[in-house]
């Protein structure tokens, strides 16, 4: 089946601003050592779409329009959209217990399907994907949904899960009686006019960019291998263009008759006790939620092996943006060319949550503990002046920067910058501190160090 764009091929901006988005996705790609880049902006009435670069530095494969990438996470989002027309449909009940549908996740009755699209259920992320490459969802979720591994009670917290869209994808196929992927090509991708491509696939119906690494001692970029095991596929097997991702953007915005309006606001509707720290201002059915100039924006950020892939989309403007790259410092390329968008078009994309007002750095006596996501532990130290220190499974520590709201940043020891880390957390009864959320991702505590 011959590939066709999901974007109007009618709607071109005017050439000018087209030449210079081009010119700076070119530039912006040498800088970071990204191969291959896509960039999709629909300003609500005409369509931008510009391309740079090689999807595979190793055969020297041209990065089209047309190019599919690795989404990583940003496959959420879909899965979440299918979850919630199949909601529509009267198939599913958004708060009726996960349990009724599976039976694995029978030790924590509590959660519901809502829970599961929000990151607010308690589980833990999973575990890796090599650990998980050989095993069902049945018997991976059965291992991991477990009263033992439950981070909070269902809806009282936020913590990033690969493991709900597991749980959320096999709900699709209960209900459909079809695979996640052919549930997936069905119900949003076909219908948006997206030529479905996805992790796994041996004979491709279009092109395909492999992720790339950079290595630091030979400054030599190189081929990256996906590991995603195919049981987390729900999670981020997914593959397309920026101009795929911005009709994506449109559904959820209710600008497509692919999504009903009523759905695409259910899944931008920030959901309570959805507090994910620094990956969004807050958090939806499927959708990270940012705030930008009294604007709530939505969208997902995904990273697969080697890529790097944004969404971000605003309901009222009907404005779209979509970025795809090839290689992991296409992160930083994203950010540079939202900075560029804002002076060339005006559009000022967020890319990060807003800004807090936290105060002056404060010690925070008591932190220091051991603190569990399923089998990720968290080590955090006080040295000798009682500045804390965070160790990952036994990396090496990382100094942290706490504040009076109890949130902090990660402090890079080679150059000394600050990225906003996480917070964290006092049982309410006891005021002690019992969980440390990273990255979006809590742990909660087992012991002292």
């Amino acid at each position: 089946m011959p590939y066709h764009s999901a974007a109007p091929a009618a709607e071109r901006p005017p050439s000018p601003l087209r030449d210079e988005v081009q010119s700076r996705l070119d530039a912006l790609a040498r800088a970071h050592r990204v191969p291959g880049a896509q960039l999709a902006v629909h300003t609500g009435t005409h369509t931008l779409s510009v391309h740079t670069g090689t999807a595979d530095a190793t055969t020297g494969a041209p990065f089209t329009a047309d190019t599919a990438v690795p989404l990583g996470s940003v496959t959420k989002a879909g899965t979440a959209a299918a979850v919630l027309l199949l909601a529509d449909d009267g198939d599913l009940d958004l708060d009726e217990p996960a349990a009724e549908l599976l039976p694995e996740l029978r030790p924590l009755s509590g959660v519901s399907v809502r829970h599961l699209l929000s990151h607010t259920a308690g589980l833990p992320t999973g575990p890796d994907s090599d650990s998980a490459a050989g095993t069902t969802a049945a018997r991976y979720l059965s291992a991991v949904c477990t009263a033992r591994n439950a981070l909070f009670p269902p809806g009282t917290g936020f913590s990033y899960s690969n493991a709900g869209y597991v749980a959320a994808g096999r709900l699709v196929s209960e209900v459909t009686g079809m695979t996640w992927q052919e549930a997936l090509r069905a119900l949003l991708l076909e219908p948006l006019g997206i030529v479905p491509a996805f992790l796994g696939d041996t004979a491709p119906a279009r092109p395909v960019a492999t992720g790339h690494a950079l290595n630091t001692a030979t400054g030599l970029v190189r081929p990256a291998h996906q590991n995603l095991a195919p049981v987390e596929a729900p999670a981020g097997a997914l593959l397309a263009s920026a101009e795929d991702l911005a009709a994506l953007g449109r559904a959820v915005i209710g600008r497509s008759t692919v999504l009903p309006a009523p759905v695409a606001a259910r899944m931008r509707r920030p959901e309570p006790a959805a507090h994910p720290g620094a990956l969004a201002d807050s958090w939806g059915l499927g959708l990270a939620l940012f705030e930008q100039d009294g604007r709530l924006w939505c969208g997902h950020d995904g990273n697969a092996q080697g890529t790097s892939c944004h969404l971000r989309a605003e309901p009222d403007s009907g404005v779209v943006v979509a970025f795809t790259g090839n290689a992991g410092g296409a992160t930083a390329l994203w950010r540079d060319l939202a900075a560029d968008l804002a002076r060339l078009t005006g559009i000022r994309v967020p890319t990060a949550p807003a800004p807090a007002h936290r105060g002056p750095a404060v010690p925070l006596p008591g932190c220091a503990g051991t603190y569990r996501n399923g089998s990720t532990e968290y080590a955090v130290k006080l040295d000798g002046d009682g500045t804390p220190t965070l160790s990952v499974d036994g990396d090496c520590p990382i100094p942290l920067v706490c504040y009076p709201d109890l949130s902090c940043d990660l402090v890079d020891p080679a150059t000394g910058r600050h990225e906003p880390g996480g917070r964290f957390h006092r049982d309410p009864a006891t005021g002690t501190f019992d969980r440390l959320q990273i990255s979006g991702r809590t742990a909660r505590r087992t012991g002292t160090v």
